[in-house]
């Protein structure tokens, strides 16, 4: 599995790595303008997975969902990544805003594995 982690803070991007590792290939994004170029630039080789923070400098996780959806659109695409919105807010309007731009899943941190794996085996991800 090929896995994008957006992720601003250095702390918790090296957690997620760890935690991710073991299910495929990480590669890392340090805020939303990163991971929409980076997703743009993969696309021929696409990300099976992109768990993107929210709260993050140049562009935040909402509007990167938005643009990554909206790219996939322009372009027809069948099969869209999976895009799990990882963060510190667990108020309803930030969950309702993600769900409504698409995204396929919602962790609040601080993120266990248990939480990982219950959420990639509900995607088809990973067997359980």
């Amino acid at each position: 599995m090929k896995i994008l982690i957006v992720e601003d803070n250095f702390i918790e991007r090296n957690l997620m790595v760890s935690m991710l590792k073991q299910y495929g290939t990480c590669h890392i994004a340090v805020n939303g303008e990163e991971a929409i170029n980076v997703f743009k630039d993969s696309f021929e080789d696409p990300y099976d997975v992109i768990c993107l923070d929210i709260n993050m400098p140049v562009k935040n996780g909402q509007e990167a969902l938005k643009e990554i959806r909206e790219f996939e659109s322009n372009l027809d695409v069948s099969l869209k990544t999976k895009i799990i919105m990882t963060t510190g807010m667990s108020d309803g309007h930030n969950m309702v805003d993600a769900f409504d731009q698409k995204c396929d899943g919602y962790l609040v941190k601080p993120i266990k594995l248990d939480d990982i794996l219950e959420l990639f085996t509900s995607l088809e991800l990973v067997d359980k």
